[in-house]
């Protein structure tokens, strides 16, 4: 699907203006697809983040966008942590609005680029998640094991995954015990989804399964519908974006999109969804208007990547082969920039949530 319209002109349409665009676009067998198995959807919050929202503005965010999920993907937003009566509250504050809360937190290998200290040990912190999600009635608890960076350290990301097993395995009775199961997210290029599937197989997939990512896939030069193809059946949770891909002077570049602005095949994408994992919500994660460029024609680029091209290379090349170049987003004149952001950032995901709905045949409601 292609963008036919200046960004910068778009941007500053209303959303109602972006709904009735997409509005008269023709119904797919995705959209019948997907409207039969009834697909929940629902937002992340990090698609919002510039707003700085706490828990109860993202559950009236969620309920005025008619979404049937909140997926809050980080600890910020909720005022206190291990607390049962507090997260109860928000959850039954959600429910009342038919809006059922998904949690997710940050790094649990603790030798990875991004792994943080602030909620103790990765045991902690993993065993923490869980017991929130508990109280907050989130089947799943989202985490991830870092970024591209880990690519490169000690041992390769092959010696990551195999620290973030190690600590899945030693927490598998508390999680199990809980109720609760491990979504893994294929985070900021750190894994190809086939090295995910060898993770979520090696620390039991019984009770660890994937936070599917379709933008972070090309990343890993992954066109998105192979990422669902390899991972919709350990789907447990889902932070997912359009994408446009291009050829460009030292490889390929991406720009994650509204849903319906890149060249993700959107229609494949969602039949494809449908049978694999229907019962998994769709949650956007609009993370719009940068350009990375993918240096594939430099041989540095592949230190990342000592066992050579990944499976599925091939499918990337065609799909930025069809992509077309654009500019990157910014900031209009005469408005501050965190307003700008603000506002850009509710655009993309309103539109994405309505594109969704109206064209994909997604949600509840």
């Amino acid at each position: 699907m292609k963008e036919t319209m200046h960004r910068r002109s778009f941007l500053q349409a209303t959303s109602a203006s972006a709904c009735g665009i997409v509005s008269g676009l023709a119904a797919t067998k995705g959209v019948q697809a997907a409207a039969e198995t009834k697909i929940s959807l629902g937002y992340d919050n990090f698609a919002v983040r510039a707003m700085g929202w706490k828990a109860p503005q993202l559950i009236d965010y969620a309920a005025s966008l008619k979404c049937d999920t909140l997926f809050i993907t980080d600890f910020g937003p909720l005022e206190k942590l291990d607390d049962n009566s507090y997260l109860g509250d928000l959850a039954k504050m959600a429910s009342d609005k038919a809006v059922k809360i998904l949690l997710g937190s940050w790094s649990i290998c603790p030798t990875a680029n991004r792994f943080k200290k602030d909620w103790g040990s990765a045991s902690e912190h993993l065993r923490l998640g869980v017991r929130m999600s508990k109280a907050l009635g989130s089947p799943a608890f989202r985490v991830i094991l870092g970024d591209r960076k880990d690519r490169l350290s000690e041992g390769g990301i092959k010696a990551r995954i195999a620290d973030t097993v190690a600590v899945l395995k030693e927490n598998k009775a508390y999680c199990v015990d809980h109720g609760v199961k491990i979504a893994m997210e294929n985070h900021a290029g750190d894994m190809h989804s086939t090295e995910l599937v060898e993770l979520i197989e090696e620390a039991g997939s019984d009770f660890v399964g994937a936070n599917m990512d379709s933008g972070n896939a090309v990343w890993t030069l992954e066109d998105p519908v192979e990422n669902l193809r390899n991972l919709g059946k350990y789907a447990l949770t889902t932070s997912l974006r359009d994408t446009a891909v291009w050829e460009s002077e030292n490889g390929v570049t991406a720009q994650w999109t509204a849903m319906g602005e890149g060249n993700t095949d959107l229609k494949t994408y969602f039949e494809l969804y449908a049978k694999l994992c229907p019962g998994t919500a769709v949650n956007i994660e609009t993370i719009s208007g940068f350009n990375r460029e993918l240096k594939i024609r430099d041989k540095e680029f592949w230190k990342a990547w000592p066992e050579g091209k990944p499976k599925g290379y091939d499918k990337f090349l065609a799909l930025a082969k069809k992509g077309k170049p654009r500019k990157a987003w910014s900031a209009p004149a005469g408005i501050s920039k965190e307003k700008a952001n603000q506002n850009y950032q509710k655009n993309e995901i309103a539109k994405s949530i309505f594109f969704c709905r109206k064209n994909l045949g997604l949600g509840l409601r």
